[in-house]
């Protein structure tokens, strides 16, 4: 019966956040604990085991499984040594295996090494072995390194943004682990470089121009010689040397097929790259917009303090301008500061405070801002999530109330691309006039179908959509937008394992 090891290591960041990520703040699971957490959410390795399970014939072996409880900075050293040092212990222990899943993200870095997921595979190659199968998956902001396919024999994307599709795409992988074992395929992979960083409405895969390519890459995927297809535009906010949108195809055994497919998922992209960036509205057009709605919940989308892209989640921009123009809606705002929630849990409940509030982590961009305000709640900040019933964590949580402000404070940064934290500290943005969600996007059921108006603002902070403002400096060069008259010539590098 073949041993198929099983294995998770996950995080995406921001270069741009200057707090970095550390070890406390992944989830950490070995050995059997690893498929106790995966059996009971539907992310990608639960999706692989439902696949290995109903196989029969095969035994899944857990090793480890760690995944970052949100997006952060580029993760410590320390940190990443400690980490991919048990990762791969795992490994070893777990004695002769005869294929590997692995789910990891792809845009991950670290302070001491700027591609950690092809690091792991390159290890995983000296423990395991060079004549085994390794099946990936990986997220569609993954930037796809050469490393990375020199040491695994096919990788699996996400199809969706806003990512929906986690466990089908470990299932996806788990089949062609599985087709490769029983000898059904050869994988061979083409990938073509395309010097895009993209982000904006037109990558939501159901409605955006990116729709086209990934009908695309679905059907090379149900084609007789298709076994993985996809195109990866990376995390923008990652600055490392091979981040770039890449198209590939992997195919069963014919490399005229997988180059001729990657490169028509090239092209198919940089047909639509210019029209993949964000229109911004500025702060102060953001806010005069917002004061000529007269009912209704306007909707402020500060992508650049995105904690789910690797932001640090204090922005105070535009509540700062907010107060400025002297706005009188209701408004409903999340901070990461935890020493304005320190103040809210020493004063308690009814209590009146003084305390500053953003800047706590990012000062050079967000200065702290003094308010009095009245405590209205405090929690452990422990929830489920409403998108997909994932146990979060924001530390001891406050709610205050700052004269027409609400302000929901947390002390570690979580995911805000759905309205859980909103509910899980008893406020309903329905209720409000004006309401800042710190994410890109969002499933348009949470915001978009029923606010008055959305307004993407453009804001400082560390995963702005403003692209140029960031400073890219180790990414190659030219790459669009960042350069002008960006030219793009396909070619597909093959990639086949002995």
């Amino acid at each position: 019966m073949p041993r198929i090891i099983v294995a998770e290591c996950k995080q995406e960041v921001s270069t741009f956040n200057p707090v970095p990520s550390r070890y406390d703040d992944f989830r950490v699971a070995r050995g059997p604990a690893v498929f106790n957490y995966h059996r009971a959410v539907r992310e990608e390795v639960g999706g692989a085991l439902s696949v290995f399970d109903s196989a029969n014939d095969v035994e899944s072996v857990p090793a480890y499984a760690t995944s970052s409880n949100t997006s952060g900075g580029v993760l410590a050293a320390e940190s990443f040594d400690r980490l991919s040092g048990d990762f791969l212990s795992s490994l070893a222990e777990a004695g002769p295996v005869d294929a590997a899943y692995f789910s990891l993200h792809g845009a991950m870095q670290a302070e001491n090494e700027s591609d950690p997921e092809g690091y792991l595979l390159q290890e995983a190659r000296r423990i395991l072995g060079e004549e085994i199968p390794f099946v990936v998956s990986l997220d569609i902001h993954g930037i796809l390194t050469d490393r990375m396919l020199q040491h695994s024999d096919a990788v699996v994307p996400y199809h969706t943004y806003p990512h929906v599709d986690f466990f089908e795409t470990g299932a996806r992988a788990a089949t062609l682990l599985l087709k490769i074992l029983a000898g059904q395929a050869r994988p061979v992979t083409a990938r073509v470089r395309i010097p895009v960083l993209a982000r904006g409405d037109e990558m939501i895969t159901e409605t955006g121009s990116i729709s086209e390519c990934i009908r695309m890459a679905k059907d090379i995927e149900a084609s007789d010689v298709g076994l993985s297809a996809g195109v990866m535009w990376g995390n923008p906010f990652t600055d490392v040397p091979e981040l770039r949108t890449n198209s590939f195809a992997v195919t069963n055994g014919g490399e005229v097929a997988a180059k001729a497919h990657a490169i028509e998922l090239g092209n198919c992209f940089w047909k639509h790259h210019e029209k993949m960036q964000v229109p911004l509205t500025s702060l102060e057009d953001a806010v005069r917009q917002a004061t000529e709605i007269s009912s209704g919940t306007v909707v402020m989308m500060d992508a650049a303090d995105a904690t789910s892209s690797g932001a640090s989640g204090d922005s105070n921009a535009i509540l700062r301008e907010v107060i400025r123009q002297g706005y009188r809606g209701r408004i409903l705002v999340p901070i990461v500061d935890p020493n304005a929630v320190a103040a809210a849990f020493a004063a308690g409940v009814g209590a009146t405070i003084r305390t500053t509030v953003g800047g706590a982590h990012d000062p050079t961009r967000y200065e702290p801002l003094t308010v009095e305000a009245r405590v209205r709640s405090l929690s452990d900040g422990k929830f489920r999530s409403e998108s997909f019933g994932w146990h979060w964590d924001s530390g001891n949580t406050a709610v205050i109330e700052a004269d027409n402000a609400t302000l929901v404070l947390g002390t570690a940064p979580v995911s805000l691309f759905d309205r859980s934290w909103f509910y899980a500290n008893g406020q309903d943005p329905r209720h409000f006039d004006l309401v800042v969600v710190k994410s890109p996007h969002c499933e348009p059921h949470m915001f978009a179908d029923w606010c008055a108006k959305l307004i993407n603002v453009d804001a400082p902070g560390a995963t702005s959509a403003n692209l140029r403002s960031l400073g890219h400096t180790t990414c190659a060069r030219p790459i669009f937008p960042l350069d002008e008259n960006v030219d793009f010539h396909p070619v597909a590098d093959v990639f086949r394992r002995p």
